[in-house]
């Protein structure tokens, strides 16, 4: 009877099977799944497109003017005939905080702009010329609330400008200009001496800035 020597598998010939390449999905699978890589990344890529816009739109479209009663560029607003909404900034000529709160007993005209907003550069001199000719000798304050930039560029455009009023720096986020509702820029809020919105407007021309300061008395 023959016998057979059985055959003992060595550590080597182990190693060699342990070292040996992975079976390779099929080709059809890894089609697939580089498919939905794919879509998925487009998917991704098109909704922050589209949030971008939707920033874009809304932080460089100026506000327009809503039909008024009075046919002068004002706003609706829920706010009319509230307590404005209270806040503490940093002022851009300081660096000292400046609370709302603190200037109740006058008058105040909140004017909400951007350097890089053009109808906000298109009625800067007209804020400056009513600031120097009418409002301080009266005792009101006119405070702008610069928005969405950096402080080197809203300090560029106060100095084009040669605007003397006070000027403070919206949060990062735009907080403040949150809880105004503000839609577009500039937008500008009259607030009484007792601390209640008069009143929301969009740009103003001189003509129309002139119409709204003599409708306050002003």
């Amino acid at each position: 009877m023959e016998i057979r020597e059985k055959h003992v598998t060595t550590r080597d010939e182990l190693q060699q099977e342990n070292t040996a390449e992975p079976i390779n999905k099929p080709a059809a699978l890894q089609q697939r799944s580089r498919k939905r890589n794919i879509l998925v990344f487009s998917i991704v890529t098109a909704v922050n497109i589209g949030l971008i816009i939707l920033l874009a739109t809304q932080l460089f479209t100026p506000a327009t003017k809503s039909p008024a009663a009075d046919g002068q560029g004002t706003i609706p607003s829920p706010l009319i005939g509230k307590a404005a909404p209270d806040f503490t900034l940093q002022s851009l000529a300081d660096g000292k905080q400046l609370r709302l709160s603190d200037l109740k007993g006058k008058m105040v005209i909140l004017n909400f702009w951007g350097s890089w907003c053009a109808p906000c550069q298109q009625e800067a001199p007209a804020l400056q010329k009513a600031w120097q000719e009418r409002l301080q000798q009266k005792g009101v304050v006119l405070l702008g609330i610069d928005v969405y930039e950096d402080s080197s560029a809203a300090h560029a455009f106060i100095k084009k400008y040669g605007i003397s009023y006070q000027n403070v720096q919206d949060t990062l986020n735009g907080n403040v200009g949150q809880d105004y509702g503000i839609r577009g820029y500039p937008e500008t809020f009259f607030i009484s001496a007792d601390g209640k919105v008069l009143a929301r407007y969009g740009p103003f021309t001189e003509e129309t800035l002139d119409i709204a300061l003599k409708k306050f008395g002003l």
